[in-house]
């Protein structure tokens, strides 16, 4: 059964799942799932675009791959399923988040589907990883699928708000058009940037609703 996009992303991105690196991809994920554990479920790893489409989407997060530990990964960066132990970096983007809209009760739950189905896609730049084995699949072509969405989400989309948390991220959205999309940039929400000052007071969640109002857009119910 061959990889399949889901709602309106499926059609505009036809072409692309049919060039040879994708062909290819398509076959080295299904050998390293026959092979070995590997993260999120099958059906799961095009769930950012499940619950996201293409003509509703309004923010773009970009993470680096999939957690990595049992359980944990359900298709969106930065996410987990309902009951499952909130990790860190999620932990430290709720408290950024709760200080930015003065709230003072902090999410209960990692599972950020709410947020998706509002229009946040939640892009990982790697879409599978083996258990235990944190960035296991780079040498996988997942980054030239995922830069091909982010190029066509910012050659197609205006007002598009791009939240780019890292370096690696940094480096990952380095040619979105910045003049007809909001590109917001800060340290990794993880304990080791955090820690060192470069998270904490970003107010990414702020600005990004400040944004979408004063484009006549509906804004995010991040909590």
């Amino acid at each position: 059964m061959p990889f399949k996009l889901p709602s309106d992303w499926g059609k505009i991105f036809k072409d692309e799942m049919y060039k040879p690196y994708f062909l290819a991809l398509e076959q080295d994920v299904k050998k390293e799932f026959q092979e070995n554990q590997c993260f999120p479920p099958q059906d799961l790893i095009f769930a950012a675009f499940s619950h996201c489409s293409f003509s509703n989407l309004k923010v773009v997060i970009i993470g680096q791959d999939p957690y990595h530990g049992e359980g944990e990964a359900n298709g969106l960066s930065f996410s987990v399923n309902d009951g499952v132990r909130i990790p860190p970096s999620l932990r430290n983007i709720n408290r950024e988040l709760c200080d930015d809209l003065d709230s003072i009760f902090l999410p209960t739950s990692g599972n950020l589907e709410h947020w998706a189905k509002q229009g946040v896609l939640l892009l990982n730049a790697g879409l599978t990883v083996q258990k235990d084995k944190p960035n296991s699949h780079k040498h996988l072509k997942w980054n030239l699928f995922t830069d091909a969405i982010i190029q066509k989400i910012s050659d197609e989309k205006e007002n598009v708000v791009f939240l780019l948390w890292g370096g690696f991220a940094h480096k990952k959205g380095a040619k979105i058009d910045r003049t007809k999309h909001l590109v917001l940039e800060s340290g990794h929400p993880s304990p080791m940037s955090a820690n060192q000052g470069k998270w904490f007071g970003n107010k990414h969640f702020s600005q990004t609703n400040s944004y979408l109002k004063s484009k006549g857009l509906q804004e995010i119910a991040w909590l």
